[in-house]
């Protein structure tokens, strides 16, 4: 059975941090989700410098309410991540994501999604392009250095195959992936994020028991740019073929819609047709 779950930046605060989280929770547990992605910031509700009491509080709030956290997000691996142009970056995202496993850990959830680096950023152009290998040299290198501390806090890093120029086929990221013979590295597989170059379904048989986390996006292929993403059940995602395959492989995880961003006016109305849609596409 796999958990509905919704992403909390699809809700009006959420990308800036500002919604209470167990505001949030509530909004989740209100609009029939069985569970919410929360997502850590640099400042905001969740944020790296949120204790273990603050976590445990939230913990606490989400069970009495009835919703689960399987997962954690952040956006911080835009500003800087593991394979960042500079030592001083580098060594700055690794403190960060050493803080984000032990904020997932705290808040009882088992995976966190993980963008290792990026060889550009296409909603920042201003950022320089960095060479591949270099991408893949420090991602690797970063990855390394935090899984002692995944491994003991039990958290997966689940790697989420976005448009950051790596990883562009499903054989590629299951080589990265086995390269750390660890079950504590996966894929944190976006369905949505495949639709310009590929489809879903291929990944999935692909990376297997590999995938710790899935996120549901629609995407329109004639657009080619980021604004063809969608409503689910709007773009020319094969739903069931998606379904089919996730049964396949056995995934019983969390699917996580990430609606983003939500409509220019009455955005609620958003996540709640993204409820009724998971509902039709999971069969509950």
């Amino acid at each position: 059975m796999i958990l509905k779950t919704i992403n909390y930046w699809s809700f009006p605060g959420g990308l800036e941090g500002s919604l209470d989280v167990i505001e949030a929770i509530r909004l989740a547990k209100d609009l029939g989700y069985e569970a919410i992605e929360l997502a850590i910031g640099v400042e905001g509700s969740l944020n790296l410098n949120t204790t273990q009491a603050d976590c445990h509080k939230i913990l606490a709030e989400a069970e009495k309410i009835g919703v689960k956290l399987p997962s954690v997000a952040s956006g911080t691996y835009w500003g800087r991540n593991l394979a960042d142009a500079t030592a001083e970056g580098r060594a700055q995202a690794i403190d960060d994501l050493e803080k984000m496993i032990q904020i997932t850990s705290w808040l009882g959830a088992t995976t966190l999604l993980t963008i290792p680096g990026a060889v550009d950023v296409f909603f920042l152009p201003e950022r320089e392009a960095l060479p591949y290998e270099h991408v893949i040299q420090y991602a690797k290198e970063g990855l390394g250095k935090v899984l002692p501390l995944a491994e003991k806090c039990g958290v997966r890093l689940g790697i989420e195959n976005v448009w950051n120029r790596i990883f562009m086929s499903p054989l590629e990221l299951a080589q990265f992936i086995d390269s750390f013979d660890s079950k504590f590295i996966g894929s944190y597989f976006d369905v949505g994020n495949v639709l310009p170059f590929g489809y879903p379904e291929d990944w999935i048989r692909t990376l297997g028991s590999r995938i710790v986390g899935v996120h549901f996006k629609d995407y329109r292929r004639a657009v080619g740019t980021a604004d063809g993403f969608v409503d689910l059940l709007e773009g020319d995602v094969n739903w069931p073929a998606v379904i089919q395959a996730l049964a396949e492989i056995g995934y019983e995880g969390h699917a996580a819609a990430e609606m983003i961003p939500g409509y220019k006016h009455f955005p609620m109305i958003r996540v709640e047709n993204t409820s009724r849609a998971m509902d039709a596409i999971l069969g509950k």
